[in-house]
C-alpha cells in the first residue's frame, strides 16, 4: 500500500495493481470564485498524468469535486469506477466518457471492486450528501472522514475496527477544529493522518495534538 498526499483533502493510493484517487484539487478552480483562497502550493503536473482506476468523491465542493482537474482523468478514452456522493455525481457524470462507470455512492452504499471494499458512512457537512468512506484493503481498515464535524451520527456508521483514519483539522467550512479532532481520533482509536492544512491557510498540521498520528507533506508518501 502506497499512499500519498494531494494536498487539501486529495489521497492518492496505490495498492493490489489499482489506483484510487480521492478529492483530487489540483487546480487554481476555487480562487476564480474566491480570490482569497488562492492555492499556496504549486501542483505538481505529473499527478495529472496519473491514470485512475478508481475516483472517490466525497462531496460537491470545489476544493472535492473540481472538474478543471476531473477533466485530466475522465474523458471519452477512460474506464474508470467513480463513486460519488449524490450531489458531486450530479456534477461528475456530466464530464462525460461513457467507459466510465459514475456510480451514486451515497450514505450505507457499499461497492466491491477486486479485493477492495468501499463503503459510504456519514459525514455532517453543509452539502447534505456528504459522506466518508471506508475502504478496506490489504487486512486494514482506512477511513476517510471526507469534510465533517463531530457529530453522534457520524460513530454510529462507522466498524469496529479502523486502523487508519484521514481527517480534515482546520476548524473552518463546517470540518473539525484541532481539538475536537483529537477527541474524535481519541474515541475511535485510529492512527490519524490529518489534512485540509497548508494549501487555504497558514496553519500548521504539527500543531494537531494528537499523539498517534503522521503528519503528511505536500505530494509525498505518507508512511504508514
Amino acid at each position: 500500500m502506497k499512499v500519498t498526499w494531494l494536498g487539501q483533502a486529495g489521497l492518492m493510493f496505490e495498492t493490489g495493481g489499482k489506483t484510487i484517487l480521492v478529492d483530487p484539487y489540483l487546480s487554481n478552480s476555487v480562487a476564480k470564485i474566491e480570490p482569497h483562497n488562492q492555492r499556496r502550493v504549486p501542483v505538481q503536473e505529473k499527478f495529472l498524468k496519473v491514470k485512475p482506476d478508481v475516483i472517490l468523491l466525497t462531496h460537491c465542493h470545489l476544493d472535492h469535486t473540481d472538474p478543471e482537474t476531473l477533466q485530466h482523468y475522465l474523458n471519452e478514452e477512460s474506464s474508470v469506477l467513480v463513486l460519488a456522493s449524490y450531489n458531486a455525481w450530479q456534477t461528475v457524470r456530466k464530464l462525460g466518457g461513457l467507459k466510465n462507470n459514475y456510480t451514486m455512492f451515497d450514505r450505507k452504499t457499499r461497492w466491491t471492486e477486486g479485493e477492495l471494499v468501499f463503503e459510504a458512512v456519514y459525514a455532517a457537512h453543509s452539502d447534505d450528501h456528504a459522506v466518508g468512506i471506508v475502504m478496506y484493503a490489504e487486512g486494514k481498515t482506512f477511513y476517510i472522514t471526507g469534510d465533517t464535524l463531530y457529530n453522534e451520527l457520524v460513530f454510529a456508521d462507522l466498524p469496529e475496527r479502523i486502523d487508519y483514519v484521514f481527517l480534515p483539522v482546520n476548524g473552518r467550512g463546517n470540518n473539525m477544529n484541532m481539538a475536537d479532532g483529537k477527541t474524535f481520533c481519541q474515541r475511535i482509536g485510529a492512527k490519524a493522518i490529518p489534512l485540509h492544512c497548508g494549501l487555504f491557510d497558514d496553519l500548521d498540521l504539527n500543531d494537531f495534538a494528537y499523539v498517534n498520528k503522521i503528519v503528511p507533506e505536500f505530494f509525498k508518501e505518507i508512511k504508514l
